[in-house]
């Protein structure tokens, strides 16, 4: 059929048996996967996003002329827009990335973060809902709602604590991990009670290109680059399991053609590490790739006040989608820091892009030591 959207760039010829709607296409994690759908799995995508801070439609340059690929700016909790792309686009499948979903921000301003996660997630689904309910018998059989989550639902475990696993209970510590624990409830709830065949992906912390550089992997590569400081919070032992940003999107890839409707997948690295390590890491390797400073940049570290409530340790037991779907991440920590952090220093103009004035007074307002 021919897809004429307001907003979007280009007409596609789009098959109801291969078409994705992706929320949040335009930010970190939702642009490498719309990247490897298109080139590597051949689907055709309609990418809805609100373009905040963290959405960068220059993460899809290379795409953006491609005939399967469609952007549309809009709002999620706009249903009268929701309504009209499964209209038009008619999708097989749905995958939802779109949420705020930073920590420190959630603890200044936690409206948006109810606002998108919870209200915006409820939204989606009941529009999901309506339509779903009028496919077809077998068009039904094949739809699927992909909901995209993280560790931080379970809360936080103690140093020798076994691993999160799907069946732990949630205990979310922020704003922003209580608004995501909603929505996957809400998610399991739509399944359970009207039989809408919805997955759920809880992911541990990613790294990769196309970060936003208030997160920690490419704020301090960044920062080590240009010999500021390097600020970690507290005592720089906190522990995060960390997963490569392709690994996982290889990962929802799978989920979404095999995985069991109704279930939850938790991804991981199995890489934990602390957080005062990673930065000696990061420092270590842009010290060998990037024009030296005059000292070694693990100087540059400094600690600075705790974030409220932070989390002490997330660690992922990811057996489970191994066991059923085959996947495990190709990536070691080692394999995959390398390639970010060279990324963030090959790519000076997209840096240079997101890292406008709002950014830097963010950073100098919430890292202050």
């Amino acid at each position: 059929m021919n897809f004429p959207i307001s907003g979007t760039k280009g007409n596609a010829q789009l098959e109801m048996n291969n078409l994705i709607l992706v929320t949040g296409g335009a930010g970190f994690i939702g642009s490498n996967f719309v990247l490897k759908m298109i080139q590597d799995a051949g689907s055709t995508i309609v990418n809805l996003d609100k373009l905040t801070y963290a959405g960068n439609l220059r993460n899809l340059e290379s795409v953006s002329e491609n005939r399967r690929y469609s952007f549309v700016q809009g709002d999620i909790i706009d249903r009268d827009l929701v309504r009209s792309l499964f209209e038009k686009s008619q999708p097989s499948a749905i995958v939802h990335f779109a949420a705020e979903s930073h920590v420190d921000r959630s603890i200044h301003g936690p409206d948006e973060f109810i606002r998108t996660n919870i209200n915006g997630t409820f939204a989606l689904l009941e529009e999901a809902r309506a339509y779903w309910s009028g496919l077809s018998t077998t068009e039904r059989e094949k739809f699927r709602f992909l909901h995209v989550s993280t560790d931080e639902v379970y809360g936080s475990l103690a140093p020798n604590d076994p691993a999160f696993t799907e069946n732990t209970p949630y205990a979310p510590n922020s704003p922003y991990s209580a608004s995501k624990a909603a929505s996957d409830h809400l998610v399991r709830a739509y399944h359970h009670t009207y039989g809408l065949p919805t997955l759920t992906t809880n992911c541990s912390n990613n790294y990769g290109r196309f970060q936003f550089p208030e997160k920690l992997i490419p704020l301090m590569i960044l920062n080590a680059r240009d010999g500021k400081s390097l600020p970690v919070y507290g005592d720089g032992q906190n522990v995060r399991d960390w997963l490569y940003v392709e690994d996982h999107c290889d990962a929802i890839s799978l989920v979404l053609s095999g995985g069991r409707p109704g279930e939850t997948y938790n991804i991981g690295g199995w890489n934990e590490k602390r957080n005062l390590d990673i930065v000696k890491t990061i420092c270590g390797i842009v010290d060998e790739m990037a024009p030296p400073i005059g000292r070694p940049r693990s100087e540059l570290i400094t600690f600075v006040k705790d974030r409220p409530g932070h989390d002490r340790r997330y660690a992922m037991d990811a057996r489970k989608i191994e066991r059923e779907l085959g996947w495990k991440p190709k990536e070691t920590f080692e394999s995959g820091i390398r390639k970010t952090v060279r990324w963030y220093l090959e790519n000076e103009g997209w840096v240079r892009e997101v890292t406008s004035g709002s950014y830097r007074n963010w950073i100098a307002t919430h890292y202050s030591a």
